[in-house]
């Protein structure tokens, strides 16, 4: 018989010792439950087989075990050999004694050495989809830069360093994005199906995890878990808003997540094709919150019912365009963070000639707490003074000493 079918499983054999991502142990358990299958379907039983394999030859030998006994007392050839026939292998052989003897697998027979090897082939297709699948399941919400190996109206094939193929939808896709087969992209796992054709695994360059996993590569303070980023929303190429905590009044987490001159946030930026990414300190004070959210659009007061989760929002004439931002970008993503359905007023606010601007009291009250005033809508000394402490207090967030101090300064202006 010809030696080709030995050589098919050999070859089969071969390619699944090269599998990586197979350990050796799971290797050897289905090599062996395959050819015991085999066994088993020709002689009844496999039970008298032992099986030798070596990976890093990429071969293997079988071993029947047979006793020994008179030639006209045999009755099972698999499970025993006759003295005679124990004799042409040794002379020394008597009965009663085990004979172990190697088994040559073209003596299966031609078809049935064929389906062994199909058996081993189908095997491997199976781990292949079954160790992706497991792999790209654990690495849902990770960063994955592919090749772009195919692009199609629809969607775009893209290949890992392993040649492993992943989709990247149209609409996974920010609008502006252009891609040419050989360019290496970046994109975030969102999705893997296990179907019946293999698993398919979706990648994602629009969602808002794709931002946040950037800002946590590019703020070696998220990776240490010193800031938090408590949200993130996006209008995908166009603008994004991100809320930020830290736990350590040392460390101003907007600045942070900025970078010097913008340096950090300016990469995250040019990845998303120039999207506008606003960073805002998160706080629950949701008068605070919303001001902030509304970013860069001065908030002159609000009036908020937390039942329904609306703010009513005033702001000055100048400063609605702001507020609500291109297409209305900004107002939509100020409601996407805070929760809250928000309705910008025109709010118009006479400054007495009397009154002072803020900025002019830089040298005695701190610049970042002038800033968290004009977030409150408080540009000028009247504007605060209107306010109680207790109001102040609760809307700022801050200290009360520090609300304390800063009012005193105030008053001291106009009592003079």
């Amino acid at each position: 018989m010809a030696k080709k079918e030995h050589a098919d499983i050999i070859s089969t054999f071969a390619e699944l010792k090269e599998f990586k991502n197979i350990d050796n142990s799971t290797m050897l358990s289905i090599l062996e439950e395959s050819f015991r299958k085999v066994i088993s379907t020709l002689y009844g039983s496999d039970d008298n087989y032992d099986f030798i394999f070596n990976p890093d030859k990429g071969d293997f030998e079988i071993w029947r075990n047979r006793e020994v006994v008179e030639d006209n007392e045999l009755n099972n050839p698999n499970l025993q050999i006759s003295l005679t026939d124990a004799h042409k292998i040794a002379e020394d052989y008597e009965v009663g004694e085990e004979v172990q003897e190697k088994v040559d697998i073209n003596s299966f027979g031609r078809r049935t050495v064929l389906n062994l090897s199909q058996i081993l082939s189908s095997k491997i297709l199976e781990i292949q989809k079954d160790t992706l699948y497991s792999k790209y399941s654990e690495m849902v919400g990770q960063i994955i830069a592919a090749e772009v190996y195919q692009v199609w109206k629809k969607e775009i094939l893209l290949l890992d360093d392993l040649g492993n193929e992943l989709l990247l939808q149209k609409s996974e896709q920010i609008s502006t994005d252009f891609y040419r087969k050989g360019e290496i992209i970046r994109a975030v796992v969102v999705k893997v199906d296990n179907k019946s054709g293999g698993p398919k695994i979706y990648m994602s360059r629009t969602s808002p995890l794709f931002l946040e996993r950037l800002l946590e590569t590019e703020v070696p303070e998220i990776q240490d878990g010193l800031i938090t980023v408590k949200k993130v929303v996006r209008i995908p190429g166009e603008r994004a808003k991100i809320a930020v905590e830290s736990y350590d009044d040392r460390i101003d987490p907007v600045g942070a997540c900025v970078g010097v001159k913008g340096s950090r946030i300016q990469g995250i930026m040019r990845e998303l094709n120039k999207e506008n990414i606003d960073v805002i300190n998160y706080t629950t004070n949701i008068n605070l919150y919303i001001a902030r959210a509304l970013n860069p659009a001065k908030v002159t007061s609000l009036v908020i019912d937390t039942e329904k989760k609306s703010a009513n929002v005033y702001i000055n004439p100048d400063e609605i365009s702001l507020a609500i931002g291109k297409n209305g970008n900004n107002i939509k993503l100020a409601i996407q963070l805070t929760g809250y359905h928000i309705e910008v007023i025109r709010g118009d606010i006479e400054i007495d000639d009397e009154d002072i601007y803020l900025n002019e009291f830089s040298d005695e009250i701190d610049e970042w707490i002038i800033d968290i005033l004009k977030n409150i809508g408080c540009d000028t000394a009247k504007q605060v003074l209107k306010l109680t402490r207790e109001e102040l207090i609760e809307r700022t967030d801050l200290e009360e000493e520090t609300i304390d101090q800063m009012l005193e300064v105030l008053k001291a202006e106009f009592e003079q």
